[in-house]
């Protein structure tokens, strides 16, 4: 059990990449999105939403635990989950995808309220609350500049 919540919760070993693991995850979630997600309906994108959030939840507090540390940065299920939420109906154009990446991870690092206390809920809930909250906030940002447009 220990190997699964370890693959999982580190998107398949993207979370041991060397330099900002987390921005990398994002940056996979982009990629598959464009190439492989953009065509899916309401219902299987928001039962895949489902899936990583659960699994996010679980694997990473028990990752963290086996680590024994808060929130380690191996684990970035939680970018998964907040990448995933911001591309929800965005059209797959790189421009559009590029600014959801750069969105999301302006919001995930400076974690303005209320994500910096979201972040402070008990194990895998505070690690994968804090990315959904960001995630949230980058896609009504990219949705109301869609529509403005």
């Amino acid at each position: 059990m220990k190997t699964i919540t370890k693959i999982i919760s580190s998107f398949f070993g993207v979370g041991y990449f060397p330099l900002a693991p987390g921005t990398m995850a994002s940056l996979v979630v982009i990629i598959i999105y464009h190439f492989w997600l953009t065509a899916i309906s309401w219902y299987s994108f928001w039962g895949i939403f489902l899936l990583i959030f659960i699994l996010g939840v679980y694997t990473s507090s028990r990752h963290a635990r086996e680590l024994d540390r808060e929130d380690p940065q191996c684990i970035v299920i939680d970018e998964v989950a907040g990448q995933f939420l911001v591309l929800f109906r965005l059209p797959s154009s790189w421009p559009l995808l590029i600014a959801a990446f750069l969105l999301f991870r302006l919001f995930d690092i400076l974690k303005p309220f209320p994500i910096k206390r979201v972040e402070t809920f008990p194990s895998g809930w505070g690690i994968m609350l804090d990315d959904l909250l960001a995630g949230l906030y980058a896609g009504i940002i990219i949705n109301f500049y869609l529509f403005l447009k």
